[in-house]
């Protein structure tokens, strides 16, 4: 086992990854992620996302108000907001903008009576502030988005961890799933490639009050060089480059993400 492997054997008991797979919160997780309602190209990335296992380690379960930072197409959403209709909450959360806030009132309204009390919320990360009550959300999710709030440079980054922690209650989840650059290359890569270190997540919540509880290896994949001439965008599902390489990326697969699960302390 490599070192990475190691830590992840040792802190993967934080996370509840399939430790309880007969549980009522497990069972839904499954059911939502096999809903058919989902469209055959989300279901063909499961291997690569893990979600029901993702989503159990972070705790999620029906009865809770879920934020997912940044939905974009909806590939989450598909299986969050039906799984918290009529018995928790559901909310997308995008960055203040004309263009952003209507994608996200069309993806929500796209899912019909399956994303029943959805609700859409904007965060301003000039200010660090959004539209989420302070201390209503029992989780926050963002998958894949740190990065670009990284490349995006300046105070974007630590004001939006500074608002999710100010819109989780106390004892609240942030969940974190992004591409992974390990700790020795270059740290200019994160302004161009699209990973980041495990070291700078940690900076950025610790720095807003977040506690590091845990993290898991489930969603990383060993085959991922981090070197790619495109960046991450260089691999599946984006494949940049077009027909150059294209089988030799395919068979490399999505991405090496590191999972992380941040609490706000009580």
């Amino acid at each position: 086992m490599t070192k990475r492997q190691v830590l992840a054997a040792v802190v993967l008991a934080s996370m509840p990854l399939g430790s309880s797979l007969a549980s009522p919160s497990t069972m839904s997780l499954q059911a939502a992620v096999a809903d058919q309602h989902r469209s055959a190209a989300d279901r063909a990335r499961d291997r690569y996302r893990h979600p029901a296992e993702t989503l159990a380690g972070f705790g999620v379960h029906p009865g809770q108000t879920l934020v997912e930072f940044l939905p974009s197409g909806g590939w989450y959403t598909a299986i969050l907001a039906p799984l918290l209709s009529g018995r928790g909450h559901y909310v997308g959360l995008v960055l203040k903008g004309q263009k952003a806030e209507a994608s996200l009132a069309s993806l929500l309204a796209h899912g019909g009576q399956r994303y029943g009390g959805a609700t859409a919320a904007v965060l301003d990360p000039a200010t660090g502030t959004s539209t989420v009550p302070e201390g209503s959300a029992d989780v926050v999710l963002t998958f894949r988005n740190v990065h670009n709030l990284i490349m995006a440079g300046g105070k974007t980054a630590p004001n939006t961890f500074r608002a999710f922690y100010a819109m989780l209650k106390p004892g609240g989840v942030l969940g974190v799933v992004d591409h992974h650059l390990p700790e020795t290359m270059n740290s200019a890569a994160e302004m161009k490639s699209g990973y980041l270190k495990r070291s700078t997540i940690v900076r950025l919540a610790k720095a807003a009050g977040f506690r590091l509880v845990g993290e898991s290896a489930i969603n990383a994949n060993p085959k991922d060089t981090h070197d790619w001439p495109a960046g991450v965008w260089t691999l599946p599902p984006t494949l940049q480059l077009g027909d150059k390489n294209r089988a030799h990326y395919l068979a490399i697969g999505e991405s090496d993400r590191m999972t992380l699960k941040f609490v706000k302390p009580p």
